[in-house]
């Protein structure tokens, strides 16, 4: 409901904001590397916090102390290019208020991953400069080319609609938010939806690419819900649950592929959806990552998989 509630100017309507580690609104001077986590669809910049006091942003912090590591917090129900285009802009006001800050990174979990990268493409567009400092991109599950369970929604509201006697029901399918319906291919640009009707968007061949930002060191996580290496194309559709594994990792044909190298992409298995961002395994590939911050050629190397209850990360 989060568009329905900026539509109708509620008070309820989540604002867009940076928030620390202690949970408090940004607001203090920032300088050097600053690591910033998205949050996915529905959740908020607490869902990356563990009661055991080992999630993400807090192995950031002990594995680079000199890093400020800080969550973004917005309204998951928004457009995801309305949500990037602000982000991008947000961006730049810190740029601009903390000019010492020398490197930038984006660390997305599902939607998350597209609203870093939407903002990256505006950035880029508009010609920002807080883009000049953005160091790594780093998803975990995002649908980068659509979410099964959206398309499969629609699918069934299409066929609901249909029906005589269950108008009602389609009528609560279209309820879900613009941002949710954004999720169905993965559209990161205004022009996927801005000439349509309503609240729909582009079919999948006719959405616009959005390539990836030149001079940024891009990694992919995906996850799949078995815990060994079954590959069958079962396995690749179902992947964390929500997120096939070909979407999580950028692939699709030639105009819509991210090019990543295989080296920047990782496959855990045995890891939902809701797990990347509380995952061990992915925790410790995440935090290598950054610590190597492009020094280390991982693009010469082949694609990471990761099994549960190993001693390490297995090739």
């Amino acid at each position: 409901m989060g568009d329905h509630l900026v539509n109708n100017q509620n008070a309820l309507a989540i604002p867009m904001m940076l928030y620390t580690k202690e949970g408090n609104p940004q607001s203090e001077r920032l300088a050097g590397r600053i690591v910033i986590l998205c949050h996915g669809l529905c959740m908020s910049h607490l869902s990356w916090q563990s009661q055991e006091g080992n999630d993400l942003g807090e192995a950031i912090h002990v594995s680079q102390p000199d890093t400020t590591v800080l969550y973004l917090d917005y309204n998951t129900g928004r457009r995801i290019s309305r949500s990037g285009r602000k982000f991008s802009q947000l961006l730049q006001d810190v740029v601009d208020n903390n000019p010492n800050i020398t490197q930038i990174d984006l660390v997305g979990h599902s939607m998350g991953g597209l609203v870093a990268r939407s903002a990256l493409f505006y950035g880029e567009q508009d010609h920002l400069a807080w883009v000049k400092r953005a160091g790594n991109l780093i998803t975990l599950g995002s649908p980068h080319h659509g979410a099964v369970l959206e398309r499969i929604g629609h699918h069934v509201q299409d066929i609901i609609a249909k029906l005589p006697f269950a108008g009602s029901l389609a009528k609560l399918g279209e309820m879900r938010s613009a941002g949710i319906i954004d999720l169905r291919h993965g559209s990161i640009r205004d022009a996927d939806w801005r000439a349509l009707e309503g609240r729909s968007v582009l079919p999948q061949d006719f959405r616009h690419p959005a390539r990836l930002p030149s001079g940024i060191k891009t990694y992919f996580v995906a996850s799949a819900l078995v815990e060994t290496h079954y590959d069958s194309k079962m396995t690749h559709l179902l992947g964390d649950g929500l997120v096939s594994v070909a979407s999580a990792l950028g692939e699709d044909d030639a105009e819509h592929a991210l090019f990543v190298p295989d080296g920047h992409k990782a496959l855990f298995y045995g890891v939902s959806h809701m797990n990347l961002i509380h995952s061990r395994r992915v925790r410790e590939q995440v935090v290598a990552w950054l610590l190597a911050n492009g020094r280390s050629d991982y693009a010469e190397q082949p694609r990471i998989y990761s099994y549960p209850k190993s001693l390490g990360l297995m090739v």
